[in-house]
């Protein structure tokens, strides 16, 4: 496997394009297309959150009752949720002006959208954003980085990823791109996140590759707690790398496996250290767990606390704040048999032994959080599973960003 440059465009037979359809923003991009030139095979995972916005009732429609998508178009702004029949509407709408436009079934259009909740879609928009893509679609890694751009919303950078790899002497592509950097707190996956690939996989494998890679990917990620209501996470696979259709869990399934975890790890990473506010990307790895599931919990409450957050952005070495994030995950455990270490690329630092600190320097488990990547490593001593979870620090802008978002 090779890491490669580019995005959703990088695969064989996909085209984006992006625009500025002054949905919310003014003077930015804020519309993306993205279509495959041939019939695309397709799996989502979607928010567990019970209020659901119309694009996500719409797109999990789509993946499961439809054979094949062909296109998604993506709007920043506005999260067309809590919009009743209108919403729903909506996305029927936008898929229609995909089909006039494009020749591509309405039925196989995917819509996301991301942004205030409770606004209804300015649909004249949208249908004239549609229209000025359609003749901008292009397969250029520049076209994957302008559709990145545009599904933005408080997001500061774009976030891209794509690999090759080789499947019987045929090289495949996966790529891809998200968005999200508030209301980050997925139980199925990431605020938006679109893969493509040049795979030939079947619709059934494609599905529970997914579904299990974001177990240990975008559900490990949490930058403030809560879960959106339009978290949505869509790959499309057009078989134009001509590689032996994968109809089996073989090797070939399982190069594609790791493809796909590279590119969720790269882009579930990027996200949560583009969290609102932040300073640090804050990960936590829970190693030598008696269980994968308790290994996944007790790392996630870690970068879940929002006084362990604090402390990572005032880089303070407050290790009671993690034991005590352990301590309420609901994982049992002897909180006098296990090790906490703090890492950074300036080094690492045990703080915490034998159910009592270290006698670590201060000054330097400081300089050690200092960096803009921070590692809490939790040794648990109780078997072989480990987890790791990402999130970032909790900063005066977070709550600056928030207290004006809609305004």
């Amino acid at each position: 496997m090779e890491v490669i440059k580019g995005g959703v465009t990088a695969p064989k037979g996909f085209l984006a394009a992006a625009t500025a359809a002054g949905i919310k923003y003014q003077g930015r991009p804020d519309m993306a297309l993205l279509i495959s030139q041939v019939p695309a095979v397709s799996a989502g995972t979607f928010t567990s959150n019970v209020v659901k916005a119309a694009p996500v009732q719409w797109d999990k429609k789509v993946v499961t009752e439809e054979t094949y998508a062909r296109a998604v178009v993506v709007n920043a702004g506005i999260a067309n949720a809590c919009t009743g029949q209108e919403g729903m509407r909506y996305c029927h709408e936008t898929a229609e002006c995909v089909e006039r436009l494009l020749e591509t079934p309405a039925s196989q259009v995917l819509v996301a959208s991301t942004g205030v909740i409770g606004m209804q879609l300015p649909m004249e928009r949208i249908a004239a954003g549609v229209e000025q893509m359609a003749p901008l679609l292009s397969d250029t890694l520049e076209a994957g980085h302008k559709a990145a751009c545009a599904i933005m919303t408080t997001d500061t950078r774009e976030k891209e990823a794509a690999v090759t790899f080789e499947i019987e002497g045929k090289t495949v592509t996966l790529g891809g791109m998200c968005k999200g950097s508030g209301m980050i707190h997925p139980n199925m996956c990431t605020m938006l996140g679109f893969l493509t690939t040049d795979l030939a996989i079947s619709k059934e494998l494609l599905a529970e590759a997914l579904k299990e890679d974001v177990k240990d990917t975008f559900n490990m990620v949490s930058v403030d707690g809560d879960t959106s209501t339009n978290d949505t996470l869509l790959i499309l696979a057009n078989g134009m790398a001509e590689n032996p259709k994968i109809t089996e869990k073989d090797e070939n399934y399982n190069q594609f496996v790791k493809a796909l975890h590279a590119v969720n790890e790269t882009l579930a990473k990027k996200m949560a250290g583009d969290g609102e506010g932040a300073t640090a990307l804050f990960e936590t790895k829970v190693i030598h767990a008696d269980t994968k599931e308790h290994a996944r919990i007790l790392a996630k409450s870690v970068i879940c606390s929002s006084l362990t957050k604090a402390a990572i952005y005032g880089h303070d070495a407050n290790w009671g704040r993690i034991l005590c994030a352990l301590g309420y995950s609901g994982v049992s455990f002897d909180p006098e048999a296990i090790e906490l270490f703090f890492q950074s690329k300036s080094g690492q630092i045990q703080i915490y032994k034998d159910g009592v600190a270290t006698d670590y320097s201060e000054e330097e488990a400081t300089r050690i959080l200092s960096d803009p990547e921070v590692t809490v490593l939790v040794d648990m001593k109780m078997g072989e599973r480990s987890a790791t979870a990402w999130g970032c620090d909790l900063t005066y802008d977070y709550v600056k960003i928030n207290a004006d978002y809609r305004s």
